[in-house]
């Protein structure tokens, strides 16, 4: 399965990651099914709410509760849409027979490539598009979907296109 965007719409993943350096910004995809083809119609930024959180972390990471001087982790490395967000787009999604066909988020200074907690954080069938944003400035973009077995990220191709 592929995923295809538009080059503006590139454009737009990369431009908020950008803007909201040295934190990870986050977003949805919606649009349509055709065969084996993903076809974004809209991007949709979203806030990212992640707080930071030691309980939560120990589960993300499979390991026991962090140590009390480890550093916190926030915005910088991690990224949470809303519930009741995602309610929402869940609603919208069954009202309009528009599909949500994954999201977006940014890894500030690290590449494009997904960690455990954003494999733990996934579902099967939805496009995982990772922009990674060095020093403020949009570099490389890839998109993953968990794997047949739903035990690993694979790649998702992009089908880049110039205008819908």
């Amino acid at each position: 399965m592929a995923i295809r965007l538009s080059e503006a719409q590139i454009a737009a993943i990369r431009e908020h990651g950008a803007r909201d350096f040295p934190n990870e910004c986050c977003g949805v995809i919606l649009g349509d099914v055709e065969d084996d083809l993903k076809i974004a119609r809209e991007l949709r930024p979203i806030a990212n709410t992640f707080a930071p959180d030691r309980e939560f972390e120990a589960m993300a990471d499979n390991s026991p509760l962090a140590r009390p001087d480890a550093p916190e982790v926030g915005q910088e490395r991690r990224y949470l849409i809303a519930p009741d967000v995602m309610f929402a787009l869940l609603q919208e999604e069954r009202r309009t027979k528009r599909k949500v066909l994954g999201f977006y988020h940014s890894h500030p200074n690290h590449p494009a490539q997904p960690s455990v907690y954003d494999f733990r954080a996934s579902f099967p069938w939805y496009a995982y598009l990772i922009v990674s944003v060095r020093d403020g400035v949009a570099a490389e973009l890839t998109a993953w979907r968990q794997d047949e077995a739903g035990r690993a990220f694979a790649p998702e191709e992009i089908d880049v296109v110039k205008t819908f």
